[in-house]
């Protein structure tokens, strides 16, 4: 299992990043370079719990589906998304939100498993895990965008 952890600050209360976060349009805008489209469930708005939204996305040069569900939820402070349905053998991604001074600290803890074995694995080291980082960065920097316009 690979995981990846990042911190974020944002200059923002923490319902206004939290809220951000969870706003499927939000995402499409950061997402756009992998042309990332909502196809299903919510498609628009902020997800909640239990909902699901199903991404259609051009990664690596094919265009892939994944089905994720809201699986936790505690307002403003935590909720989790996890595959239902896509490539990943698992797929799950937590995110944290403190405030501090008016400071919002958002934590992405992001795990997840590559099917195929041995060339999975060496698919996540080569680029799999950059790939992955470098989409949540993008996406963090644009809720840090977006959440400092809102405030």
């Amino acid at each position: 299992m690979t995981e990846i952890n990042l911190t974020t600050k944002i200059n923002a209360p923490k319902q206004t990043v939290f809220d951000a976060s969870r706003n499927i349009d939000i995402h499409q805008k950061s997402a756009s370079d992998s042309k990332e489209k909502a196809i299903a469930g919510i498609t628009s708005g902020l997800i909640n719990l239990n909902e699901t939204v199903t991404w259609r996305g051009k990664h690596f040069g094919f265009y892939l589906t994944h089905k994720s569900r809201i699986t936790a939820m505690n307002l403003y402070d935590y909720f989790v998304d996890e595959m239902e349905k896509g490539k990943f053998k698992s797929f799950k991604h937590e995110h944290f939100f403190e405030e501090e001074n008016g400071i919002t600290i958002m934590k992405d803890k992001l795990q997840y498993e590559t099917p195929f074995g041995i060339f999975g694995k060496l698919f996540d080291v080569l680029f799999l895990k950059k790939h992955l980082t470098n989409f949540l960065l993008e996406r963090n920097k644009v809720l840090k965008e977006v959440s400092k316009i809102q405030y």
